[in-house]
């Protein structure tokens, strides 16, 4: 319910920014609705007034117009290529236009600044989907000051409460990737996380850990590695879990990103996957079909789960309560070329 279909006039957005309220409540005063308070009515009016806000004959159908952003980490990562896509696909079907940017953006001065805030604001932005690692405790307040509702997209630490989120069912697909490796025959099995206090590599480690567990299996505690999500990182993680007395013959990576380096790892010792150690990701990014051997990974569903985030985005707009606060889309292994029962010799 934003400006008329051909206006220039300004957005509903920036009508409730400048009234002190939030979109839904403006909205209210535009159409009409009897349950706001008088005060308000009042000062929401002036502003429609002030501003010139063009308002729909009665009896025309809506046909919102508002703008959502997708603010995203990186706008060159196959992540956010397919975040884009379900958000595009969705905010079509809703009849809104996504504005689409990065979380940092370099300077002059070659500096990265934040400079999505300052964007939103010029915007008159409706609503906000973030795929980042996370916000900052400033940010979430920036956000509600301004009553901007926003949604978070597979976020890597807990929101705050009553913050709504999309994500995938981590804990599921640990579970699931592991099972595989233990239905081939597998018995020790390490795991290889990113960021410790992530909380979607949290909840893949302990899936690895549940399945381990209903196994009857040991889980060394050098079975368990975190490092940053690079290439490298995975390289040197994955050197270490080989230079074990006993090393596994197995490994379960949460991030396709990191599985680079594990086969290089693995193959600077002269092994082969998944002929001396299997090799199971999680994501599903296109790198995992061009890789070889092709990668055995988890499913993760972005563009659902963009989809869905901005269909809960759309609720909040419209004053509704979403379904949910926190959303788990299901996750769903996908076998290929790395992996294969171990050997019955030791590596």
């Amino acid at each position: 319910m934003a400006r008329s279909s051909g206006s220039t006039g300004p957005t509903l957005a920036v009508v409730a920014r400048e009234a002190g309220v939030s979109v839904p409540t403006a909205s209210k005063v535009v159409n009409g609705r009897e349950d706001v308070a008088p005060e308000t009515r009042r000062r929401v009016t002036e502003v429609l007034d002030r501003l010139g806000y063009i308002r729909r004959p009665r009896g025309e159908a809506p046909k919102p117009t508002a703008i959502v952003d997708l603010v995203v980490h990186s706008l060159d990562s196959a992540w956010s290529g397919a975040v884009l896509h379900g958000a595009a696909e969705a905010a079509h079907e809703a009849g809104l236009e996504v504005v689409v940017s990065a979380a940092a953006t370099r300077s002059r001065g070659g500096r990265l600044e934040c400079g999505w805030p300052e964007k939103l604001y010029a915007r008159g932005s409706s609503g906000v989907l973030f795929h980042l690692i996370e916000l900052a405790p400033a940010q979430y307040s920036w956000l509600d000051e301004r009553r901007i509702p926003f949604v978070l997209i597979d976020p890597a630490s807990d929101p705050p409460p009553g913050v709504p989120s999309v994500a995938a069912a981590n804990w599921q697909g640990g579970m699931a990737a592991t099972e595989h490796l233990i239905g081939l025959g597998h018995r020790r099995i390490a795991v290889l996380g990113g960021l410790g206090r992530a909380v979607r590599d949290g909840g893949r480690v302990a899936g690895y850990r549940s399945a381990m567990a209903t196994a009857g299996l040991p889980v060394p505690s050098a079975y368990v590695r975190y490092g940053e999500i690079s290439e490298a990182g995975a390289r040197r993680r994955m050197g270490e879990l080989l230079d074990l007395p006993e090393p596994p013959t197995a490994v379960f990576v949460c991030s396709d990103q990191m599985v680079p380096g594990v086969y290089q790892a693995v193959r600077g010792r002269g092994l082969r996957v998944p002929r001396d150690i299997s090799v199971v990701g999680f994501d599903d990014l296109p790198q995992a079909r061009w890789i070889t051997p092709a990668l055995t990974t988890v499913r993760q569903p972005l563009s659902e789960m963009a989809a869905a985030a901005l269909r809960t985005l759309l609720r909040l707009m419209t004053g509704e309560v979403p379904e949910a606060i926190r959303t788990e889309l299901s996750t769903r292994l996908m076998v290929r070329s790395s992996t294969a029962p171990p050997l019955r010799a030791p590596l």
